[in-house]
């Protein structure tokens, strides 16, 4: 990561990779379970049919939900932090198995912790209660598995919280990590 010549860090918040994966796993499963038992006690019966358009669909509708996870960070870095569309960047670290959306400007932890969450309202809550209210165990489905991969959001965020809100957080490019930064005015 690059610092600006008026910036040091003052802590690093890092997460565990393979830890957040595992938790992202268990997750998956019991959101999921818990999704279709609900829907379940909503709908008292339900069917799904398998079949290879339908895994077709699931499947692009799973990779849609993950780019639009991703495009939820930037809106969020747009909206709460006021960063520039120039001064994002998104993509696919395939080393580290991960989407990921940055920007290279500082914000302040308050507006990132909000953009952090946004994708996780958007792309998971949302999904599931559409698919309740459309009758759609598929996008229940969906919206629990996406509320499951935003476990590494949830991860920055529990360490977030013990910052003051008013600190500059400055995301990493290539790697999950934060960093708590103090800007020099004089410089």
């Amino acid at each position: 990561m690059r610092l600006e010549k008026n910036e040091s860090i003052l802590s690093t918040i890092e997460i565990d990779i393979k830890k957040v994966a595992w938790h992202s796993l268990w997750m998956t499963i019991l959101f999921s379970i818990l999704g279709l038992v609900l829907y379940g006690f909503i709908y008292r019966e339900y069917e799904i049919n398998i079949t290879l358009l339908g895994l077709l669909l699931t499947f692009l509708g799973f990779i849609l939900l993950i780019v639009l996870h991703e495009a939820f960070h930037l809106l969020g870095f747009w909206l709460f932090g006021k960063v520039p569309w120039n001064k994002m960047d998104y993509g696919v670290n395939l080393k580290l198995g991960v989407a990921y959306a940055t920007t290279s400007l500082p914000i302040s932890n308050r507006s990132m912790k909000k953009a952090l969450l946004l994708p996780f309202w958007m792309t998971g809550i949302l999904p599931v209660i559409i698919g309740y209210m459309i009758e759609s165990p598929i996008l229940v489905l969906l919206g629990a598995w996406l509320i499951a991969g935003a476990a590494g959001d949830f991860a920055m965020y529990k360490e977030l919280r013990k910052i003051p809100n008013d600190s500059l957080i400055k995301d990493d490019p290539t790697l999950p990590i934060l960093y708590v930064i103090k800007k020099d005015r004089s410089a």
